[in-house]
């Protein structure tokens, strides 16, 4: 075993990065990608210059394993960032503030208001067809509304 390791060749790096890669698809959340980028990396440059000792190729691929993972950490560390639209995606977030009239009455706290093209479920107090209401807050599916 020592001595095989003492002798790799380029295809041994490659079939290393080739086997994180395929271990990758099976769900490692992106930590095998940059290991098995890294294994190949090697590989090339081990056929690039074949006569490079051991022991460099294996400080190499430690080397470059780390870098390519602080990498991805960083990436997506950056890509996690908030969003300069806050409420996007987050529907009934742009009626917060807006007047609507009462589609269905509310009673015994629960009504309907008609906003776009959507009919909302809406809780607040009890109140008749068509009178204005302000929302408030939302909670899931329920706008919060009062009375105008």
């Amino acid at each position: 075993m020592w001595s095989y390791l003492q002798h790799l060749t380029y295809w041994d790096w490659l079939a290393l990065g080739t086997l994180l890669l395929i271990l990758e698809v099976f769900g490692a959340g992106g930590y095998l990608l940059w290991i098995g980028v890294a294994a190949a990396s090697v590989g090339v440059l081990t056929f690039v210059l074949p006569n490079m000792h051991w022991a460099i190729q294996f400080l190499l691929f430690g080397m470059l394993s780390v870098a390519t993972a602080v990498f991805w950490w960083q990436r997506q560390r950056s890509a996690a960032k908030p969003s300069r639209q806050p409420g996007l995606n987050q529907r009934g977030q742009e009626f917060i503030g807006r007047q609507f009239p009462l589609h269905e009455a509310i009673s015994d706290g629960r009504g309907k208001i008609r906003a776009g093209d959507t009919v909302w479920l809406v809780s607040g107090p009890d109140l008749p067809v068509g009178s204005q209401v302000r929302v408030v807050g939302q909670d899931g599916v329920l706008l919060k509304v009062e009375a105008v």
